[in-house]
């Protein structure tokens, strides 16, 4: 099969490096001091029967994380990234993810339980493994490399050859080279990413360790003392036909309790049972080969993710094909490798760097990025320099650190303090908005299988079971009537409807042009007023004069900066009292917010400037996309505001002085957030909820003028009036309040979407 001739001749290059990636990534969860814990998979994430990104693996301990699979390893690693913030934010404080692969200090084996699964089937077999090989052997972790061919590279492979007739018996040939291929010369991955040199004696039987005192080796996981079949367990890779009969044949005599039992460093997937590739054909590889990396937080780098990318890939390249001989061959080679000190060059160096130097060849050749040769330049480099491999700098770190389990105590504390330090986000995924990130967070939590259609436009369809729903920036889903965002996004429209239905509207008159309103200022003078444009949201371009306007220049400045907005404003009667944030869904209100302008407080040193900029460096502030508060701006409007007050940015407030910035209260302009669910009256959020039914929808921001939240709501405009209706309202600042309880709104989302989890 000389697919490097046809990748050549058909000019094949970039279709040959796309395909499919995922990881499935086993680790253990400790105490604080690196020891294993005896505690029960946490309740956090929801049944394991159906979680596709969180499971455990052999015992309850044993974390198990899955991505989805993606077009891209980058997309993978993203993913591999968000699981694991989701499971260390998720973890009780007192347990950590460890980073190492074999384990450190493990409880007595019978207090060791097996996964807890719904299936008593699953269960037993994990018994079964006890029996067989000791329960310490199972609780050995690494990270699982899933890789499939892009379908149409496979096809038109098949098409330029002549030698098969049957596109299945090519599909499986060309895996199985891959295969094969990689069983030879597997060890090369091994001595540049092993990191298992070492594990506590009392992993071993009886507790006698064969490592003599101070050795290291590159990689125990992988030598005779990991979790490997007895030797007689051969399992030819000759043919497909030969591999299922092999595998069949340890099953039936009982050697293997079933076929998943066979623990090579490879699997070939896309079937239950391997029988049925005879039909249907190999679908994608699983390599099973890798320790985790302590080093990287999720276990993996993304240049060694695309390194193993491209390594498999000449697998298919090279013209020879490893036969049954060779593989074996590369297993022996590879136990050789695993038990050679990492700190030195390796037996087989020679055969290492010609490998390593067909690869570069091989990138030439099918026109990869200079940054993938320079990848595999640094790796070449690591056999003249074995203490740049990772065991070499493992040991080194090792030894600094005083022993095993006290480093992997030390880095997995330091990457669960990691996952919080943006605690309001998912760092994988910080180009969406916040409160597509929450709804992520919680769907990966709870086990809702997610794609995202369309990252820039915040697309999400979710899928549980049969069940798909498709979620639009977090909380635009299918529930809402297509007319109600139309509604609410015209603001005069809005007030029509409100009306109509009964409920207090503020007085207003509508313009079209800047001309006509400063013309018609005499109409204003003296009047508390809202200036604010049509459409808008997020309270931009919005000018209010609580005090009355009273200076024909600041009302026209005003007008201005409302058109800059829209090609319609509104002038609109200010209503007394304090702005409160009904946050709807389902006709229930689940959050009530007060939204405090934008604001700062004199201390009698500082300049308004001063004091913004000392705010803004608040770690919760940023751009208020991406941030759950959003900075305070120094522009035209926050300079009206200014001017109100007699103050200008170079004013030097009084000490405890409140200064005003803004007068609309919108979080996305600098204001603070406060929640006031418990505080405000039953009646209010009664209203709330009618306004949302009156605009069709099934969430809505409602933002009522309350004077008096405690005092039942009555019919009057003195009692309560309607500003704004809100199609998809933000929900981080509900989530993550500047003062008060957090709401976690996301998870009623997921409620409404799927009220059969409930």
């Amino acid at each position: 099969m000389k697919i490097q001739h046809l990748i050549k001749q058909h000019h094949l290059g970039l279709l040959f490096r796309q395909g499919s990636f995922g990881f499935e990534k086993e680790s253990q969860r400790v105490h604080a001091d690196g020891s294993i814990v005896t505690t029960p998979h946490p309740k956090s994430f929801g049944s394991r029967s159906y979680h596709p990104y969180i499971q455990t693996d052999f015992a309850e301990s044993q974390l198990e994380l899955i991505t989805p699979p993606n077009k891209k390893v980058e997309d993978s690693l993203r993913w591999l990234s968000a699981i694991h913030e989701v499971v260390l934010r998720s973890l009780p404080d007192d347990e950590y993810i460890f980073p190492l692969s074999m384990p450190a200090g493990l409880p007595p084996a019978e207090k060791i339980k097996v996964a807890q699964l719904d299936d008593p089937a699953d269960v037993a077999y994990r018994e079964h493994l006890v029996k067989s090989y000791g329960t310490y052997k199972q609780m050995v972790s690494g990270i699982h490399y899933n890789f499939q061919l892009n379908a149409d590279l496979i096809q038109t492979l098949f098409k330029a050859q002549s030698e098969y007739q049957s596109a299945v018996e090519f599909q499986n040939d060309l895996y199985l080279k891959m295969a094969k291929n990689f069983l030879r010369y597997q060890w090369i991955l091994l001595y540049l990413l092993s990191a298992t040199p070492i594990v506590d004696k009392n992993y071993f039987k009886d507790g006698i360790s064969p490592l003599k005192p101070n050795q290291y080796v590159r990689s125990l996981r992988s030598s005779q003392y990991g979790y490997v079949n007895a030797p007689e367990i051969i399992v030819s890779y000759d043919s497909v036909e030969k591999y299922v009969e092999t595998l069949e044949h340890w099953v039936t005599e009982g050697k293997l309790i079933a076929e998943k039992e066979f623990y090579s460093n490879v699997r070939l997937r896309g079937a239950k049972k391997a029988r049925e590739f005879l039909d249907n054909g190999i679908q994608y590889l699983e390599f099973r080969l890798f320790d985790l990396n302590p080093f990287e937080p999720y276990g993996i780098n993304l240049e060694d993710a695309k390194f193993i990318h491209h390594f498999i890939l000449l697998m298919i390249w090279l013209d020879e094909t490893a036969d049954q001989q060779a593989v074996e061959l590369g297993k022996a080679r590879l136990a050789e490798v695993a038990w050679e000190d990492p700190r030195s060059q390796t037996a087989y160096r020679a055969e290492g760097e010609a490998i390593l130097n067909q690869l570069l060849i091989m990138l030439e050749q099918i026109g990869a990025e200079d940054e993938i040769a320079r990848i595999v330049k640094d790796k070449l480099a690591q056999f003249i320099d074995p203490e740049q491999t990772l065991c070499g700098r493992l040991v080194n770190a090792l030894e600094h650190a005083g022993g095993y389990q006290r480093l992997g105590a030390e880095l997995a504390l330091r990457n669960k303090q990691q996952a919080f330090e943006r605690f309001y986000a998912l760092s994988a995924f910080d180009n969406m908005e916040l409160s597509t990130q929450a709804l992520l967070f919680d769907l990966i939590q709870k086990g809702i299988k997610t794609e995202i259609l369309d990252e820039n436009d915040q697309f999400l369809c979710l899928q549980h079971g049969e069940h798909i729903e498709y979620v639009k920036n977090g909380n635009m889903t299918s529930h809402d009537s297509y007319i109600s965002p139309l509604i609410m996004e015209n603001k005069v429209v809005t007030k029509k409807v409100l009306a109509k239905a009964g409920f207090n509207v503020p007085q207003s008159v509508e313009f079209t042009s800047l001309e006509q309103a400063v013309a018609s200022y005499p109409l204003f003078e003296g009047r508390a007023v809202v200036i604010k444009p049509k459409s808008t949201n997020y309270g931009l371009g919005i000018s209010i004069f609580q005090q009355g306007v009273h200076n024909r220049d600041d009302f026209a400045k005003a007008v201005e900066i409302a058109f800059r907005e829209d090609k319609e404003i509104m002038v609109e009667d200010y209503l007394v009292g304090t702005e409160y944030r009904f946050f709807v869904l389902s006709e229930e209100t689940l959050a009530v917010l007060l939204r405090v302008p934008a604001n700062v407080v004199g201390d009698g040193v500082h300049t308004v400037a001063e004091l913004v900029a000392t705010k803004n460096a608040h770690p919760l502030r940023g751009d208020g996309s991406r941030t759950p508060l959003k900075k305070i701006a120094l522009g035209d409007i926050e300079q009206l505001q200014l001017k109100e007050q007699g103050l200008t940015v170079d004013s030097i407030p009084a000490k405890d002085q409140l200064v005003q910035l803004r007068a609309n209260s919108n979080i996305s302009t600098g204001g603070d957030s406060i929640d006031m669910t418990d505080e405000m009256h039953d009646s209010y959020k009664r209203l709330a909820v009618g306004i949302t039914k009156a605009m069709g929808a099934a969430v809505c921001g409602v933002d009522l003028i309350i004077p008096n939240l405690k005092k039942p709501a009555e019919a009057s405009l003195n009692s309560w009036g309607v500003i704004e209706a809100n199609f998809n309202p933000m929900m981080m600042m509900h989530i993550f309040p500047y003062a008060g309880k957090s709401r976690r709104l996301t998870q009623n989302v997921i409620k409404m979407l799927f009220p059969e989890l409930a």
